[in-house]
């Protein structure tokens, strides 16, 4: 007996609305947020904003690697972006401009991608290891299913997270 992978939800609607779907598509969808090679955690590997470890939450890894090869990982998103708005409030000596890489876990693929590429969803009923969380997401497309599916409030590109925003999260306020 031959069995077929079962269609996803996309491919299913692609196929129902057949070819008349297509001038519909939105102009300015992205391509997939490219993957991105960098350090992974090791098993003692503590976030530096909030010192969990890091490599127990696999899902949610985020790392930034620094031009010497240093690189430090962080239990989410939230964390990763708090670190980044001000490096050097939690790596003594560290800035932006000495960051050579930095990834994101994307939720639906589980794999490593360039962060600035991602887009992130917020106020969904995902929670990550610290609770709200960024929901780093590949594609315009993952994050139309994403946002439908887990009820989120809103999306943000990486140029739109401010530096209060992590802390907001943390509050339970998305705005």
């Amino acid at each position: 007996m031959c069995t077929l992978p079962r269609p996803t939800r996309r491919a299913t609607l692609a196929l129902l609305l057949g070819a008349t779907a297509l001038p519909l598509a939105p102009q300015t969808a992205r391509a997939k947020a490219t993957p991105i090679a960098l350090p992974a955690p090791g098993p003692r590997a503590t976030c530096p904003v909030c010192g969990m470890f890091v490599a127990r939450y696999p899902d949610w890894v985020a790392t930034i690697q620094f031009a010497d090869g240093e690189a430090v990982h962080f239990d989410g998103a939230k964390d990763f972006f708090k670190f980044l708005h001000d490096p050097g409030k939690y790596a003594q000596g560290r800035t932006r401009e000495q960051i050579t890489g930095m990834g994101v876990t994307e939720y639906y693929a589980v794999s490593l991608v360039d962060a600035r590429e991602a887009v992130y969803a917020v106020g969904s009923d995902v929670l990550g290891p610290m609770g709200h969380e960024f929901v780093p997401l590949a594609s315009d497309a993952d994050a139309t299913d994403f946002m439908a599916d887990h009820k989120g409030q809103r999306l943000l590109r990486f140029d739109e997270i401010t530096p209060d925003l992590p802390f907001k999260l943390d509050e339970g306020a998305f705005e």
